[in-house]
């Protein structure tokens, strides 16, 4: 296919176009469960199709098709120059500017066990032996173990001879227990999951999953003997996962440059940052360190080059507390008139790149894990997202978790309920007291961000190391 697609472009670029791509991409989803016990039925979706790019006579036209013919591909780019005529002198800038790349190059992610050379039965059976281990007490309702595949190959072909593939394999591990008592009832999850990476089975036991059901298991029925989380203002110690919801939520969607400069106000707001931020505004304080970096092998959203072609490197977004540069891809980089990184990234082969976060990770400190509880005289230790909730700014904000741990005089007392926290993210980073070491360092993902008109979900990744910030509004109640 790849070698049909290349020649069939070629044949069908007319000759008098500035600049055309040809993205494409084929997806095949696979997910296995089983719910107390029962194997759920099995899902696999596989979705393939091409999305025809144009830049012309100072307009940009998109078309998308499932028709890989040399006439399919024809119709596409003649659909995509109309557009790209009707919009010329009525878009906010002149395409014709843009600088887009035509590189070469490939990129697969690292994978030890490939997904479908693993017998189903084997994989079925690794189910089994989990939900197998999570109904330990009568209090455990409901329970479910699952396994999520994701197999993503992506060809993008530009008219100057540009030519990427790249090949990825994702895995995405899940499990659950619900325990209830009367009128409460507490869950206890392996992060709704947020353990997802790239790879094949080999993840299952990096990332530990077939040993965590009983204590997943064990700490939901604790929670539901714990008392209430306390309410005041004190410190506040997260774990990597729930960092993970506070780096997506209060740094990745405010800097998103396209935001910034207004695309997204219609759909899920705007955003408290403003251009002239950038290069002096204290985002946190000068402990915190946050890095775009798409080049981390096993991470959730890795790659080698973005949508529109621009090679993915490292860069900081903030360094020791300073916001440094947004994360805007090659097109909202010429509209800002500044540096962004390589982040156009595209849902499927039906939607077009906009800027979206991929791997965005607070950098670990030198600080171990009970150091960091050691310098706690009173707070709450917090793990795993259960809610949450933010203005249309990213700016304030509520999230819940699952588990907390309440701390006085640098020792872990006991587990509590139903912890949440409160702040805003202009001076909430600020109050990061101590950042963990790579002991507390995990990498981390999800499959769930959404954004755009249409919509698009896409694929993240989190890392990040356990963060002690201090003076936090901290309440408990569901």
């Amino acid at each position: 296919m790849r070698e049909k697609l290349v020649s069939r472009f070629k044949e069908a670029l007319p000759a008098d176009i500035r600049f055309c791509s040809l993205r494409f991409v084929e997806e095949i989803t696979e997910t296995l469960s089983l719910r107390r016990g029962v194997l759920q039925p099995v899902e696999e979706v596989s979705d393939v199709g091409v999305m025809v790019t144009v830049h012309h006579n100072k307009g940009l036209g998109y078309a998308a098709t499932s028709d890989f013919s040399l006439s399919g591909i024809k119709g596409a780019i003649s659909r995509a120059r109309h557009w790209a005529e009707r919009t010329g002198g009525n878009s906010l800038f002149d395409t014709d500017d843009i600088s887009l790349r035509h590189p070469k190059g490939d990129y697969t992610s690292p994978v030890v066990r490939p997904w479908a050379e693993v017998p189903l039965a084997d994989k079925l059976a690794l189910l089994v032996e989990i939900d197998k281990q999570l109904p330990i007490d009568k209090r455990i309702v409901d329970w479910s173990a699952s396994l999520m595949s994701i197999r993503s190959n992506s060809l993008y072909l530009t008219s100057d001879g540009g030519e990427i593939y790249q090949q990825l394999e994702m895995l995405a591990p899940d499990m659950y227990a619900v325990a209830n008592s009367g009128t409460d009832t507490q869950s206890r999850s392996f992060g709704s999951r947020g353990m997802s990476q790239q790879g094949g089975m080999e993840i299952v036991d990096r990332v530990h999953f077939r040993t965590s059901a009983k204590r997943i298991a064990s700490e939901a029925i604790a929670l539901l003997e714990a008392p209430d989380c306390p309410t005041g203002e004190m410190d506040l110690l997260l774990c990597a996962d729930q960092m993970m919801l506070q780096i997506h939520e209060s740094i990745g969607h405010p800097l998103e440059l396209d935001r910034i400069l207004g695309d997204e106000r219609n759909y899920a707001g705007t955003s408290f940052v403003t251009l002239d931020m950038f290069g002096s505004y204290r985002y946190g304080s000068n402990l915190l360190n946050v890095t775009f970096d798409p080049t981390i092998p096993n991470e959730f959203a890795s790659y080698a080059f973005d949508d529109h072609g621009t090679e993915a490197q490292r860069e900081y977004i903030i360094r020791e507390g300073i916001l440094e540069r947004p994360l805007g891809g090659a097109i909202s980089q010429k509209r800002a008139g500044m540096k962004g990184v390589a982040n156009s990234r595209a849902s499927s082969w039906n939607r077009p790149p906009i800027d979206r976060m991929a791997n965005l990770n607070v950098e670990p400190g030198n600080i171990p894990m009970s150091q960091l509880i050691a310098q706690i005289e009173r707070g709450v230790l917090m793990k795993t997202n259960t809610s949450w909730s933010i203005d249309d700014s990213r700016n304030k904000f509520q999230f819940g978790c699952e588990l907390g741990q309440y701390i006085e005089n640098g020792e872990v007392k006991h587990i509590v309920k139903n912890p949440n926290y409160r702040g805003v993210s202009a001076t909430f980073w600020r109050s990061l007291k101590a950042v963990g070491d790579s002991s507390t360092f995990e990498v981390l993902g999800t499959p769930y961000c959404g954004k755009g008109e249409p919509n698009q979900v896409i694929r993240v990744g989190h890392a990040s190391p356990a963060c002690l910030f201090g003076n936090v509004k901290v309440f408990g109640g569901a």
